[in-house]
């Protein structure tokens, strides 16, 4: 007998938008039949809130599948396994936000310990519920989404507010418990990878010390980065060191020869050589257009990453 083969997940990276407090998937593109000709997993590396309007079939996370229909909440962490999927031919309507917990905790001046404290909370579990079970999580959801529809005048400011409230009521029924509630994700190994490149980005580091921080031997670390990654580790590390140049350059007037040094790169040319092959155009090019960042390096992670 052949031996299964192993399915891969799609890694979808998202960026919340400059100014504001969450990135909002909104209107009327989300009205679709969810799943079709879809075959595996995916997860993200933000928070992501899900809101159905209407429609029905399975949310599957991990290896857990439930009925969704009208009204139903999903909250599912960071590096958390899932898929939508309708029933046959149906089409549903769901509306997501995606948010930077440690981003929103940090603006409202809690210490590091604080801020580790809830965050270990409210990536405890993924969980999906009827309103029923929490009125008030799902008022608050439905307040941020009409905010982001509308951006009445001080928006801003209270989709902020009302996230951070948010984080805390997560937090909160993560510790009461509920039955459509899921463990912390043990089957995702690469983890312990994605942090460590996202806070050591701008050091020397070696693929060795990632398959480290798995706990795996740097052949099989390879292996599984990219079947569940969609691209080699050194690939997704100059992904990330990439973005964090765009970002420099948006902010700052440094160099671009210091742009390259403070995100990691050890050459200026290698700096430039990644930036056009990820970008499409090198970094000058890429100064002289800002108001072009976001769309353009929002489009190129999603389809790079088989997101949305």
């Amino acid at each position: 007998m052949s031996k299964k083969k192993k399915g891969s997940a799609e890694f979808r990276f998202y960026e919340v938008p400059q100014e504001e407090s969450v990135l909002a998937l909104m209107g009327n593109k989300w009205i679709q039949v969810y799943g079709e000709n879809i075959d595996n997993m995916h997860f993200h590396n933000l928070i992501e809130i899900g809101y159905c309007h209407y429609g029905e079939g399975d949310l599957v996370i991990e290896e857990d599948r439930y009925r969704f229909g009208t009204g139903m909440v999903s909250c599912i962490p960071a590096n958390f396994l899932h898929v939508t999927k309708s029933d046959a031919n149906v089409m549903a309507f769901w509306e997501y936000l995606y948010i930077n917990p440690v981003h929103i905790l940090s603006q409202q001046g809690r210490t590091e310990q604080e801020i580790k404290s809830i965050i270990d909370a409210v990536n405890s579990r993924a969980f999906f519920i009827k309103v029923e079970e929490n009125p008030m999580l799902v008022t608050l959801i439905r307040s941020v989404f009409e905010e982001m529809e509308n951006k009445s005048i001080y928006y801003r400011e209270c989709v902020g507010g009302i996230v951070y409230s948010m984080l805390f009521e997560i937090a909160r029924f993560n510790g009461r418990g509920s039955e459509f509630a899921y463990g912390k994700n043990n089957s995702l190994q690469l983890e312990n990878a994605i942090v460590y490149v996202e806070k050591n980005y701008p050091n020397n580091f070696k693929i060795a010390d990632l398959a480290n921080e798995c706990h795996m031997s740097e052949t099989h670390f390879r292996r599984v980065f990219q079947e569940k990654m969609n691209m080699t580790p050194v690939e997704y590390v100059n992904f990330v060191r990439v973005k964090k140049a765009c970002e420099l350059i948006d902010k700052t007037d440094i160099s671009m020869e210091d742009v390259a040094e403070k995100v990691g790169f050890i050459t200026p040319s290698t700096f430039n050589r990644n930036f056009r092959r990820i970008i499409g155009t090198s970094p000058y090019q890429w100064k002289k257009r800002p108001d072009n960042h976001e769309g353009k390096l929002l489009e190129y992670k999603i389809s790079a990453l088989k997101g949305w």
